[in-house]
């Protein structure tokens, strides 16, 4: 099984301000980017799942000329609030690491 950590140079998350997350993922050729493009892998319905998120307030773009997707969704707590874990949102990238991408 291929994963999306194994076709990807960079995969993080971040604050898109103190309100939004942003997922960046980066593949490391055309080839691997192709791959995920054809397949889809990773769809609105699967980030929605993992994130425990609204389907219709999360983003997601495939940029072919950046080889990357962006996804982007409400922070399920404000930045700096006190049940806030993550202030720089910069560990909830983790679970797209293990997302299975067919041949």
């Amino acid at each position: 099984m291929t994963t999306v950590s194994q076709l990807c140079s960079l995969v993080r998350s971040k604050n898109a301000g103190p309100f939004v997350l942003t997922f960046d993922l980066m593949f490391t050729n055309e080839d691997n980017y192709a791959r995920v493009r054809r397949t889809q892998p990773i769809t609105r319905a699967l980030l929605a799942e993992i994130y425990q998120q609204k389907e219709e307030d999360i983003v997601l773009v495939y940029h072919d000329a950046a080889r990357a997707i962006k996804a982007s969704f409400p922070r399920p707590v404000y930045q700096g609030e006190l049940a806030d874990s993550d202030c720089y949102g910069g560990q909830q990238y983790v679970p797209l690491l293990s997302i299975a991408v067919p041949e």
